[in-house]
């Protein structure tokens, strides 16, 4: 980690996952001027060292002039530094609860933004809701759907600024758990088949009552035909991905839909949502968080 000890933010941008934190030197108008990361996320850390954590990562940034730092995702969370409670939708991203945590170095104030939750069918958001409200300051006349792809996948419907219902699938960890602890993972390599992924989600798409089947035929085809492991990584991602995109068809279908991620898993998804007839827009994820951030510290400076 490389950080330049000449910069001077006006605040500072956060996104504290469950395995890494990653922290902006933002100006007043919303540019970042550096970029720090930690693998002190959520998961290794107690309450307690929360403090130490965010000033390891962002000290040299800090001068005798006090500044904000804006904290979303797990940091909020109820084993996370303080807990901040969950808003119930329908509500608007970019007006959510924050509250403040506890950071005893006078040049630092942290506020950390609430989550999202739905009550019917129960489901929750945090750090999410962050790109929603990035996106929705970027296009605040956006009327659809949004997709975000990740470990637990998000799609949100969005209307007149407000996350107005959403729904989470565990597509990605469900991915990671396969092919890597089940016995598939001896079926697994490197590389993609682009063919493969798209048969395989179509397939899933159209039956996905079958997907526990066609996985374990990942490995006896592996077993008696030689299955090519990118092939069989493929196919993989392609069921999991056409079973939650037969779930959340109600979400997709006929709607505007732009998918918010980082450039692999967003193309997965898009590739999916162009077999089924649609166009979706491509926001990146990272500049999403940002721009949620940002909308975010001028609430904060608009209420101080």
């Amino acid at each position: 980690m490389t950080i330049e000890a000449a910069i001077r933010p006006d605040w500072i941008a956060v996104d504290w996952g469950t395995s890494h934190c990653r922290a902006w030197a933002m100006t007043a108008n919303g540019s970042h001027l550096a970029h720090a990361r930690s693998d002190r996320g959520m998961g290794t850390l107690t309450r307690d060292d929360y403090p130490q954590a965010l000033l390891d990562l962002v000290g040299p940034w800090l001068s005798d002039r006090p500044l904000r730092a804006m904290v979303c995702g797990m940091a909020g969370s109820r084993q996370g530094w303080v807990e901040a409670p969950y808003t119930a939708v329908p509500c608007r991203p970019d007006s959510l609860t924050t509250v403040p945590a506890p950071f005893a170095d006078p040049r630092l104030t942290v506020t950390v933004i609430g989550g999202v939750r739905q009550n019917k069918p129960a489901d929750v958001m945090r750090g999410e809701e962050t790109q929603i409200a990035g996106f929705l300051h970027k296009n605040p006349a956006f009327d659809g759907v949004l997709c975000l792809p990740g470990t637990h996948s998000k799609w949100a419907q969005v209307s007149a600024g407000e996350i107005v219902s959403f729904r989470t699938f565990m597509t990605g960890e469900l991915f990671g758990l396969l092919s890597k602890n089940s016995v598939l993972r001896h079926s697994m390599g490197k590389g993609w088949d682009d063919e493969a992924f798209r048969t395989a989600l179509s397939e899933a798409i159209s039956r996905p009552e079958s997907v526990a089947h066609r996985l374990f035929a990942l490995r006896a085809e592996s077993l008696l035909s030689d299955l090519a492991p990118a092939t069989a990584r493929a196919r993989l991602s392609g069921l999991l991905i056409g079973m939650e995109l037969a779930a959340a068809r109600p979400y997709w279908l006929g709607q505007q839909v732009a998918v918010i991620g980082s450039e692999a898993p967003a193309k997965q998804y898009e590739t999916a949502l162009m077999e089924q007839g649609l166009t979706p827009i491509h926001t990146d994820g990272d500049a999403m968080t940002l721009a949620g951030l940002f909308a975010a510290y001028q609430n904060q400076k608009a209420t101080a």
